[in-house]
């Protein structure tokens, strides 16, 4: 069978055997996760037609208005995968705190805990802009039969096991890894099918976009606002192309697919950062550095930070290699 026309179903099945653990779990979950992506892709299509744009009227755990997708959304995902009866925890961006799973004989003998953002990019729901799902898969480390603790939760990125993100845009892709490299597949929504579309994605070494929302600048550390600098003056093969989109999931697929750096740093109104590192952070740093890209903090390895809480935050450099290298150099220099 020619490479491009295998199924997602089909190449989970060939490629099993290349995961660590290959009991079949992985495989239910990336099927589990298909099928919500489906149904979301359903509802996100029909946005401008039925009741579901629009702010839900409430807030989540960060203090965002939670969006009428990001709630359906949230639970489209939840209830999937606790009805497959394969994991045994999950953590969202929508919910204050984890969710313990126990099996339908309510033994808590699942061995993988999954952490999401549902709807990322949500705040562009009613203006029609590409919108996305990532998803994180860690192995449990408290015993089996137990029930799931923080701890499962609170692991470094270099411990994932799986990592991938839907991009619902002009067509809907599903991109994942298990550490063996990154593939594409995208819908084809006149059978519900996805396909083999991007084998071996690779980020280029060197790219010409960088991906940063320069309203905040004054807001930026010095480091930051020097990178900025250099992107934008007339020297060599620049000035680069700024290209910012507001979705962490549309800017860094455009990034892998063309070369680029996509920034979210520290700043005075967010010392932390605002991305959070579990379930943002982690799942696209391990895709990035599967695909020959990079992921800092600015400073270090993000899969290498170890978490303290479920959502928190960090600064994130990521993208082509090269750019990202440079971006640390200036990071360096201005401490």
């Amino acid at each position: 069978m020619e490479e491009r026309n295998k199924t997602l179903g089909e190449f989970i099945i060939e490629n099993q055997k290349a995961f660590q653990y290959s009991s079949g779990e992985l495989s239910r979950i990336i099927n589990s996760i298909r099928l919500a992506a489906k149904v979301v892709n359903y509802k996100v299509n029909k946005a401008g037609l039925v009741d579901i744009i629009g702010a839900a009227g409430e807030q989540n755990i960060q203090g965002e208005d939670q969006q009428k997708l990001d709630v359906y959304a949230n639970e489209v995902f939840i209830q999937t995968l606790i009805n497959r009866e394969i994991v045994c925890g999950i953590a969202s961006e929508e919910n204050d705190d984890f969710i313990t799973v126990k099996g339908s004989d309510n033994s808590n003998n699942n061995k993988y805990v999954i952490l999401m953002d549902p709807l990322d990019g949500s705040s562009n729901i009613d203006v029609n802009v590409s919108l996305g799902t990532i998803f994180s898969v860690f192995r449990r480390v408290t015993p089996i039969g137990t029930p799931v603790t923080s701890e499962d939760f609170l692991q470094p990125g270099t411990a994932q096991v799986a990592a991938g993100y839907v991009i619902y845009g002009t067509s809907t892709m599903l991109v994942y890894t298990t550490g063996h490299g990154v593939n594409g597949f995208t819908l084809n929504p006149a059978i519900g099918t996805f396909y083999l579309s991007h084998p071996n994605m690779k980020f280029p070494l060197d790219g010409n976009i960088y991906s940063v929302n320069e309203g905040n600048y004054v807001h930026f550390p010095q480091g930051v606002k020097n990178y900025i600098k250099y992107c934008q003056r007339e020297e060599e093969d620049r000035p680069y192309t700024s290209r910012y989109i507001g979705s962490l999931v549309s800017d860094f697929h455009r990034n892998m697919i063309k070369g680029g750096i996509y920034l979210y740093p520290t700043s005075s109104k967010a010392p932390k950062g605002k991305l959070r590192l579990l379930y943002e952070c982690n799942p696209m740093a391990f895709i990035a550095e599967q695909a020959g890209g990079k992921a800092t903090d600015g400073f270090g390895r993000i899969m290498e930070i170890q978490p303290t809480e479920l959502h928190q935050r960090v600064p994130f450099f990521c993208g082509s290699y090269n750019m990202v290298e440079k971006a640390e150099e200036f990071m360096a220099e201005a401490l």
